[in-house]
């Protein structure tokens, strides 16, 4: 490629060392119950066949997903905080950019093939089982993870052939692509379009898709004539929306923008909300907001 930087040094959260070792302890904590909840979802998924339904096959994908998408930023973050690993080679901080970018790309068409799940199994209660079938349900998840991946590939390729001559520090616990046109001093506009252009397909459409199928989910649910159905209807997808507007909230503020020049500060605050929060919520809103999954639990613990 045609860059003189070899490696950059990731500045993290500046500020005394008590203040860092207070952080570290917080990510690390957060860290070890996102993998334990995750994990522990596709382990009930797994051995319940109860939830052996297409809803819960995508909330694995979803899960494994999770523990993934925080295991590429939180160890690294705390190395950083802690001043044993602060810096990060060229080559290393693109990869990590494509691994994060990617499966945050494979986390919105994730959700949006849920909500299309809720708005079949609402809108649709007879023909459900046949339409959403063992094999679709393999066919969507397995397209969400090649379309994540396949997306980003060229906007990786493309920051990857920026030119870097220095400064070499990035404002930041990892590499993002906001950090990344901050320190090029090449013309960075391809990269900025390409990444306009990915957030529009990937952030946007799968928005706009979930938000379609809600509209239809809640015009179905008003249709419902008794509250005890409108409830039990309700309470099938509102651990899903309330993924869905964390999830979107943060990853629109980030990426959809014609520019990068956004407070880089800022985008570390909300960054540290999609990598670090965002997959410790899943695992407990899904738990505490869905009563087959607390049955199966409790099920589960009573067997110990």
């Amino acid at each position: 490629n045609g860059t003189s930087v070899e490696e950059f040094i990731l500045l993290g959260f500046p500020g005394t060392w008590n203040f860092r070792v207070s952080l570290v302890m917080v990510f690390a904590v957060t860290y070890s119950l996102t993998i334990t909840g995750n994990a522990s979802i596709i382990a009930l998924v797994w051995m319940t066949k109860n939830l052996h339904t297409p809803m819960y096959f995508f909330l694995c994908n979803l899960s494994f997903l999770e523990i993934w998408y925080t295991t590429g930023a939180v160890p690294k973050a705390i190395g950083v905080m802690l001043g044993s690993s602060q810096t990060i080679s060229f080559s290393f901080c693109i990869l990590q950019l494509f691994f994060l970018l990617s499966l945050g790309s494979t986390e919105c068409f994730l959700l949006s093939v849920m909500a299309y799940d809720r708005y079949l199994a609402i809108c649709y209660p007879l023909r459900y089982s046949s339409i959403m079938s063992s094999v679709l349900s393999t066919r969507l998840a397995l397209s969400s993870w090649l379309g994540g991946f396949l997306a980003i590939s060229l906007l990786a390729f493309l920051t990857s052939r920026l030119t870097f001559c220095g400064p070499d520090v990035i404002n930041h616990f990892l590499c993002d692509i906001d950090s990344c046109l901050a320190l090029s001093c090449s013309d960075t506009w391809p990269v900025e379009l390409a990444t306009f252009l990915v957030s529009i397909i990937v952030v946007v459409a799968s928005c706009a898709g979930t938000l379609v199928s809600y509209i239809y989910i809640i015009s179905s649910i008003l249709r419902i004539k008794s509250a005890h159905g409108r409830k039990k209807a309700f309470s099938t997808c509102s651990a899903h929306l309330s993924v869905v507007t964390i999830w979107y909230g943060s990853t629109i503020f980030l990426y959809v923008k014609p520019s990068a020049q956004n407070s880089l500060d800022l985008n570390k605050l909300v960054n540290t909300f999609n990598t670090v929060v965002t997959p410790l919520l899943n695992p407990f809103i899904y738990t505490l907001r869905n009563k087959e999954v607390k049955q199966a639990l409790g099920q589960a613990f009573q067997k110990k």
